[in-house]
């Protein structure tokens, strides 16, 4: 069911919609790596938001909204962002791989992973904008 970003209750959502969607997990059946997001405050946002994705082989292993980075301290990925960035990808108004290539999403881990699966990234943000009814 899709729910206002951000909450715990959209970060709930997000994790059932990425274990219910088949296309998801047969796009990313080998993906392997966990996700921190970073989300600098911004407009509504008032203070720095985290979020955590253990995304393994096309299912979601596990989400937890707003841990300290100290919690995972080494995942496969760190994005940060600002909140303007992440609603504009989230409405679809920018593109995920735009927001990589021009820095105002900024990635910390292998850049060549990700480019070499593209159509798991793109689905993913695809599964998390329907994920997504409403923002902030």
């Amino acid at each position: 069911m899709p729910a206002t970003f951000p909450s715990k209750e959209w970060l709930k959502g997000l994790e059932e919609k990425l274990n219910s969607d088949n296309h998801y997990r047969e796009i990313a059946k080998n993906w392997e790596g966990d996700l921190f997001f970073m989300i600098e405050p911004e407009g509504n946002l008032k203070e720095r938001l985290t979020v955590y994705l253990d995304l393994w082989h096309g299912a979601c292993r596990g989400a937890d909204y707003n841990p300290s980075p100290d919690k995972y301290p080494k995942p496969a990925f760190i994005l940060t962002a600002n909140y303007h960035t992440i609603t504009a990808i989230l409405s679809g108004a920018l593109n995920p791989m735009t927001a990589m290539m021009t820095s105002k999403l900024k990635v910390n881990g292998s850049l060549g992973y990700l480019m070499r699966n593209v159509s798991t990234v793109l689905d993913f943000v695809r599964v998390v904008q329907e994920a997504t009814s409403e923002i902030l």
